[in-house]
């Protein structure tokens, strides 16, 4: 099942110094929650400045829902350290309140009012917190505060160039689909080794029914015995109907053309909801997508904006700068939700998959991809459990597929030493293929264990607590206090500047989204 690598390992193992100066980045969402894990219903903190232009601080679909953000990195202990000292500010800034430390959320009351996130008056401000009221009234409120962490990741030009291929921007997407159409074949293997969300809270489903045989507990939680991750199964990030959209990831013109397709598709699910409603904005459009930003997708190919851009526009003005890896759920065994085993498994992986032949994918064969997804997320852990390879009857071991692919990346990870000097990389294969013979050593198993004995809500708290107090006496190792209360003042002096300069109505802005 796995494609047969080793022309291009060679190559690889004779070109290693085409790996030096690999890029990444992590955004991490975490919900604030009070002392009893109930969800906190203060503002952003104002010594966080503005989440609208803050560089590192910021929040995603509520008010209290964080995100962070590092900076563009070349070093994984340096990255981080950065997204430590954020978490380590933001634990002293938050008085009693607690990141939660899970993907799912837990005590979130039916009906709660979930404040979505406040940008300030500009145009750009209320857009994003107009979007937010789409989603909220399409997918409703409480899918969207599930927490996951992305991860930015781009390969040096040196490796286009050394490929042979060149670097103009039609040859270094075409490397970058390559990498993504391996990601959607083999990249059930993230929520395999690190899905950590195979329970949800009773109240997460608030009385809707649900298909999945779920084991039930007194304490109120629903868990499957094999799931990885729910978060990425159909109760949490997904939309129907953006299934038949078409979108395949086989060149960059088809990409962007499918996608800018679906933002002007008008839907007629969403058009009963309306546009507006006693003169209060419902959406920004009634269109199957508001925004690209709405296309939920497990990895998304990228490039930074410039101001007043689109993401596809950026994508066809430069094409592809980085790839965003969305599958990851919190790592509920760190403070900051991601560690260096991870990171470095991912290297490994984006690696591989850059490197693997990948024919081009229908976007039928697209959708077949993801059964096995399916699969591994309701029950990767269940014994003899077989995948497929896209639409093909034929099914192969999982634990087999999965030994076999991790031959291939200590090829990977020992030409990364190479470079980078040490056996970190090759420390990480040797850890996590022990994974396909004992699934008790996944993420999922190790916290499923503590969530049947304490319940969701009991490991959240515990460790909620734990983080806090850890976090809150760390002492800050590579951002500054000085830094952050500089960028809380910059921000706020951003957010102005923006908001002094918008030119034309909001009903104007709107009418362009339409």
């Amino acid at each position: 099942m796995i494609p047969d690598v080793s022309q291009a390992l060679s190559w690889l193992e004779k070109h290693p110094q085409a790996l030096k100066g690999m890029q990444r980045g992590l955004e991490r969402e975490t919900l604030r929650v009070n002392a009893d894990g109930s969800l906190a219903t203060t503002r952003h903190a104002a010594t966080l400045g503005s989440a609208l232009t803050h560089k590192w601080i910021t929040t995603d679909f509520a008010e209290a829902l964080l995100e962070f953000i590092t900076p563009v990195d070349g070093d994984i202990d340096h990255m981080l350290t950065i997204m430590r000292d954020i978490h380590r500010y933001t634990a002293r800034q938050i008085g009693d309140e607690r990141m939660w430390p899970l993907s799912m959320p837990c005590y979130i009351k039916d009906g709660q009012d979930i404040e979505l996130a406040q940008y300030g008056t500009s145009n750009i401000g209320r857009l994003k917190t107009l979007y937010r009221e789409g989603l909220k009234n399409r997918y409703g409120a409480l899918m969207q505060t599930i927490s996951g962490v992305h991860y930015n990741f781009s390969l040096p030009m040196a490796f286009w160039e050394a490929k042979g291929g060149g670097t103009d921007k039609e040859t270094v997407s075409d490397g970058y689909f390559r990498l993504i159409r391996n990601y959607y074949r083999f990249g059930w293997v993230i929520p395999y080794l690190f899905g950590a969300s195979p329970a949800i809270c009773s109240s997460f489903l608030q009385g809707k029914p649900t298909s999945l045989p779920f084991e039930k507990m007194p304490n109120g939680m629903y868990y499957l015995p094999y799931a990885t991750s729910l978060r990425l199964s159909d109760l949490g990030y997904t939309n129907k109907s953006q299934s038949n959209l078409g979108i395949t990831f086989n060149n960059l013109h088809d990409y962007v053309a499918a996608l800018k397709r679906a933002i002007k598709t008008p839907s007629e699910e969403y058009a009963k909801i309306g546009l507006k409603k006693e003169g209060k904005y419902l959406q920004i459009n009634t269109n199957i997508l508001q925004i690209e930003n709405e296309l939920y997708a497990p990895i998304r190919p990228k490039r930074v904006t410039r101001s007043g851009e689109t993401p596809s526009d950026a994508l066809l003005r430069g094409g592809i700068e980085y790839i965003e890896v969305r599958s990851l759920d919190i790592n509920p065994f760190t403070a900051i939700g991601v560690d260096e085993q991870q990171v470095r498994f991912l290297d490994l992986f984006m690696v591989w998959c850059a490197l693997a032949d990948a024919p081009e994918m229908s976007s039928d064969e697209l959708l077949c991809t993801r059964k096995n997804w399916n699969r591994v997320i309701l029950e990767g852990r269940k014994p003899g459990l077989t995948l497929g390879m896209g639409c093909e009857t034929a099914q192969f071991p999982l634990a087999q597929v999965g030994k076999d692919l991790f031959l291939d990346l200590k090829r990977v990870a020992q030409t990364l030493d190479g470079v980078y000097g040490g056996k970190a990389y090759e420390n990480v294969c040797d850890q996590l293929v022990a994974s396909f013979d004992d699934p008790e050593l996944t993420f999922s198993a190790r916290i499923l264990r503590s969530m049947i004995d304490n319940g969701i809500g009991g490991t959240g708290k515990a460790l909620g607590d734990q983080y806090r107090s850890q976090l809150r006496e760390e002492p800050l190792e590579v951002l500054r206090e000085e830094d952050f209360i500089a960028e809380c003042k910059a921000s706020l002096v951003r957010q102005q500047e923006v908001e002094a300069g918008d030119t034309e109505s909001f009903d104007a802005l709107l009418a362009r989204h339409a």
